[in-house]
């Protein structure tokens, strides 16, 4: 494997070279789940979808943790606000959540932790720290990290502390306390405060509170892939402070942490940054009024990852005649030849120009002008009535196109090229097939074979396989 990735630490393409030999460990920052998921949220889980399936084509163990945020301040703000309990507002949004990552075809990670349900883990981490010499208590019930007391504070995102005004983050909505010893160490555990639900807070050494937002991914990472591992993502906004100090207090605990960080651009609408601060987000039930999931899937997925992607008028319609030119393609050289026996390849197998685009820090662009490429061969032997050319092509195709999770042959996306109704299916099916992957999760087992049947009893065949749950119209 040849693979190289644009590492954020050291501003360069490094090459992966997995810790262990054959398996890969894979940190995503998941969703603060504190709303509707929206384009902006869903880029990150789109460009990494694209990773995973790549290294998979190596034949690669892969172990990829996705975490949710459940408990921070935006979440108990939004149920101040609403008065819904917060646990029930953010389950509510985690659903939608994950009813988004299956509508777009993602592949589900083997885990997907929560911040509250690794409490235990954080505490012991604080502890450890504390131990270390690079955490301090103050009077109140809170804990800080100590930036000066960690040497390599600021290398990922090559800033020093005399350049930094705060550690925190101006998304934190808690003021700075009088208990810091210094106005850039950031919070670890944070007492409660007054108002705030008991429930949104759990006994701990230095009295009732929760963890600081930074806290978990370093406590999850760790107890998931250990003290070392290959990748940590997320999107480039994350960098700092989250991510500079997630690193800081992992390194201060004594592990090696991320070998490579790798981050992907924002999606911008009129220059600006998808947020709900700026009241411009666009969320995934809005679109899928507009287009088929597959077109919006595409329209994330044929971007580089560190390319930002302008959204306006003309994206949805400019991907979707993409998406029915290659759609088009599928279907009339099946029809011709009936289904392709194998459609993914290794990269060994696949065209060189694709391999090599994909392992040049996964340059989707440079490999879907291979795949168009091998498109206008497949159309020439379609007139020409080649039929060993036509198979070759359509092969070739759809295994380059499964890489980027939009083969219009898989069961997925089968017939979406601009059919509203199966658009709208589309849509309905992978609700309940979120539904049942969240039961399957939770251990609800009599709830997803509910639902299995439930599919199976309308002609829908479910299959759970490596490349994730595909589905089928069957006979009846």
């Amino acid at each position: 494997m040849d693979l190289r990735l644009y590492d954020t630490k050291t501003s360069s393409l490094q090459n992966l070279v997995p810790i262990r030999d054959g398996k890969v460990g894979i940190y995503l920052c998941g969703p603060t789940v504190q709303g509707m998921p929206h384009i902006g949220h869903l880029r990150a889980a789109t460009s990494f979808d694209v990773l995973i399936r790549w290294l998979r084509r190596y034949g690669l163990d892969i172990t990829y943790v996705r975490n949710v945020t459940d408990i921070d301040d935006k979440i108990l703000a939004k149920s101040a606000e609403s008065g819904e309990q917060w646990w029930a507002l953010a389950q509510r949004f985690e659903r939608e959540f994950q009813k988004a990552y299956a509508t777009l075809g993602l592949i589900e990670p083997t885990i997907e932790p929560r911040a509250t349900g690794h409490i235990t883990d954080q505490i012991a981490l604080v502890e450890r720290l504390i131990e270390r010499g690079h955490a301090y208590a103050d009077q109140c019930g809170n804990v800080y990290f100590d930036v000066h007391s960690q040497a390599d504070y600021g290398s990922l995102t090559h800033q020093s502390l005399n350049q930094m005004r705060t550690t925190e983050g101006e998304d934190e909505t808690e003021a700075i306390s009088a208990g810091k010893r210094d106005p850039r160490d950031f919070a670890l555990w944070k007492s409660t405060k007054e108002g705030e639900p008991e429930t949104a807070s759990w006994d701990s050494p230095w009295g009732r509170g929760r963890p600081g937002w930074h806290l978990e991914c370093s406590a999850m990472a760790h107890r998931y892939l250990g003290e070392a591992f290959d990748i940590h993502g997320g999107g480039i906004d994350l960098r700092f402070p989250h991510h500079e100090n997630e690193q800081a207090q992992s390194h201060a605990a004594g592990y090696d942490f991320a070998k490579l960080w790798v981050h992907n651009a924002w999606v911008t609408i009129a220059g600006e940054k998808m947020a709900k601060s700026v009241g411009n987000t666009l969320d995934l039930a809005s679109l899928l009024s507009q287009a088929p999931a597959a077109v919006i899937r595409f329209a994330l997925s044929s971007v580089h990852h560190r390319s930002m992607i302008e959204w306006s008028e003309t994206t949805l319609e400019l991907a979707g005649k993409s998406w029915d030119k290659l759609t088009g393609f599928v279907e009339d050289a099946t029809a011709q030849v009936g289904e392709p026996e194998v459609v993914f390849m290794t990269p060994d197998e696949l065209p060189a120009e694709f391999t090599d685009a994909l392992n040049d820090d996964l340059n989707v662009a440079a490999g879907l002008a291979v795949v168009y490429e091998h498109v206008k061969r497949g159309r020439r032997a379609l007139v020409e009535g080649d039929r060993e050319g036509i198979q070759a092509e359509l092969k070739v195709v759809r295994s380059m196109l499964d890489v980027l999770g939009v083969d219009p042959g898989s069961p997925q996306w089968r017939m979406t090229g601009g059919d509203t109704l199966q658009g709208a299916l589309d849509v309905m099916i992978n609700e309940v097939l979120a539904e049942r992957a969240l039961a399957r999760k939770e251990k609800n087992w009599a709830r997803a074979d509910q639902l299995r049947d439930r599919l199976a009893a309308a002609g829908i065949q479910v299959e759970d396989g490596p490349q994730g749950v595909q589905w089928q119209v069957t006979a009846r």
